[in-house]
């Protein structure tokens, strides 16, 4: 489970960055004093446009950036008391892969494994599954540098899902993807609910938000301007589609915030 509560970020700002964004003000809230709960077994989608905050939002729930305020309980830990703790409990995948050139799909599994202080058992187990699940045997002894970049996402999940974490945050996993291995982590993420995981999922890509997610919050200019089951979204919003529905909700946010 993942509990957000009552967080915000505010990042000061340089002379710089106060003529780019044309304000006097000496800081800025990315995410203002927003509050949500996913749940075990549920897909759980964050929504918003760019800049809004979604990112910084996922980015604290994996201990990549701490809140200025509030508090986030992952698997019944805190992100600002035991961050390590939380770290060991979650898989965090991005659209952005970034792995060693130098090392084959094994050698960069192995390496994460071991920092999860994994038996060699255990790793070998869970490694030769998640390559059979996501066919990464065939260039398993691959160096990275000369895979293509559906070859190198299907390896960070592999590296992100290594010690079966019970948590799982999925950031733009797809963008950029062939339709073949963009499948594959779509099969994943129901997997991983079909296993009582904990699941967060981010998408422009709407037909996978409306396919996958179990409940639904929107972030726009660092608020949560909605946040309820997909059940409920599909009813309030049954005369509009998914996009459309969206693209309302953000634009009256931003010109009552005007």
């Amino acid at each position: 489970m993942i509990s957000v509560r009552n967080v915000q970020k505010t990042y000061k700002l340089n002379k710089q960055q106060k003529k780019e964004l044309q304000t006097s003000a000496s800081s800025i809230n990315a995410v203002n004093n927003i509050s949500f709960e996913c749940q075990p077994g549920r897909v759980f989608s964050l929504l918003g446009p760019n800049g809004a905050g979604k990112t910084t939002t996922l980015r604290m729930i994996s201990t990549i950036l701490k809140p200025t305020s509030g508090d986030i309980i992952v698997a019944n830990e805190s992100v600002t008391q035991n961050a390590q703790k939380v770290r060991s409990k979650i898989g965090f995948l991005t659209g952005s892969t970034n792995l060693y050139d130098r090392l084959t799909p094994s050698e960069v599994v192995n390496y994460f494994g071991t920092l999860h202080n994994m038996s060699k058992t255990d790793l070998d187990q869970r490694r030769d599954q998640l390559f059979t699940q996501l066919g990464i045997h065939d260039f398993s002894k691959k160096r990275i540098a000369q895979m293509s970049t559906g070859m190198k996402q299907k390896v960070s999940i592999a590296r992100s899902m290594i010690h079966n974490p019970d948590v799982v945050i999925f950031d733009e996993p797809t963008s950029g993807l062939d339709v073949i291995t963009a499948n594959s982590i779509i099969e994943l993420i129901k997997d991983c609910k079909a296993q009582n995981k904990t699941v967060i999922f981010s998408s422009h890509i709407m037909s996978e938000v409306d396919l996958l997610c179990d409940d639904l919050a929107i972030i726009s200019k660092g608020d949560l301007v909605y946040n309820s089951s997909m059940d409920d979204f599909r009813r309030d919003f049954s005369n509009t589609s998914l996009t459309e529905a969206f693209i309302n909700i953000v634009n009256k946010h931003s010109s009552a915030a005007v």
